[in-house]
């Protein structure tokens, strides 16, 4: 590849050409018909951009840095700004070529569907700010319940999925709480408290759940019944003997 001088990149293709000059690696996307200068060599042929489809996303180690509204950016030489060591989710969105330093850490996968009375558990990384306003730190445990499509994020990974419990009629689910928390109540709770759930739930951010627990139906007691009397034996009244004159 390195021997020609014409490169046809097709459509959604994009090819790396290094400056031997400059050492300075920079993208050339199709469709075109590039000419290659003397002191140039192409990395490698055309190769196709990422398309993530729908519903689906990639994971990019190393991505390149970019401005609102100005798009990538570089450097005084020309070479593309990299997040070294940061990872980027990217959602569905038009192909896109690799930067030199890009790589996918993770193919295209599709998003995880949360059914109804499912969560998953997860943790905190880093330190951040969902879209929601909320901000959480680095070893935070929530939930994010279903039904629904869970949108990973670089600074949470997923732990587990939770099952709901079922709290069946007269029962009561036992809940201790592992640290510091506020329940679905509003109420906060410390390290050791055990609040009872006497409906269906799934478990707040850091309670441990204990088996159902079927409640006790107290009624008085019943009186005892009477015990038959022990039969008696009719004595025999006899007149007594006349003593011997």
């Amino acid at each position: 590849m390195a021997e020609e001088s014409i490169i046809r990149i097709p459509p959604h293709h994009y090819i790396h050409v290094l400056d031997q000059n400059s050492n300075v690696t920079r993208v050339e996307v199709g469709p075109q018909t590039y000419i290659r200068q003397d002191n140039e060599r192409v990395v490698f042929p055309p190769a196709k951009m990422v398309t993530v489809p729908p519903r689906h996303y990639c994971a990019v180690l190393n991505p390149v840095l970019r401005a609102p509204g100005a798009g990538v950016q570089f450097d005084a030489s020309g070479q593309a700004l990299l997040r070294h060591a940061d990872l980027e989710i990217r959602l569905s969105q038009p192909p896109f070529p690799l930067y030199p330093g890009e790589e996918i850490q993770q193919g295209i996968t599709a998003l995880q569907v949360v059914l109804p009375d499912t969560a998953l558990h997860l943790k905190a990384l880093l330190d951040f700010e969902d879209d929601q306003g909320e901000k959480y730190v680095a070893g935070d445990e929530f939930l994010f319940e279903g039904p629904g499509t869970y949108i990973p994020r670089t600074e949470v990974e997923v732990v587990e999925i939770s099952q709901a419990t079922v709290i069946r009629h007269n029962q009561a689910i036992r809940l201790r709480a592992r640290k510091e928390c506020t329940d679905r109540e509003g109420t906060r709770r410390v390290t050791g408290t055990p609040p009872s759930l006497p409906r269906p739930s799934l478990p707040t951010r850091s309670p441990l759940p204990a088996p159902p627990q079927t409640a006790a139906l107290l009624t008085p007691d019943p009186q005892p019944p009477a015990l038959p009397a022990p039969p008696q034996t009719a004595a025999l009244l006899t007149p007594d003997p006349q003593p011997p004159c």
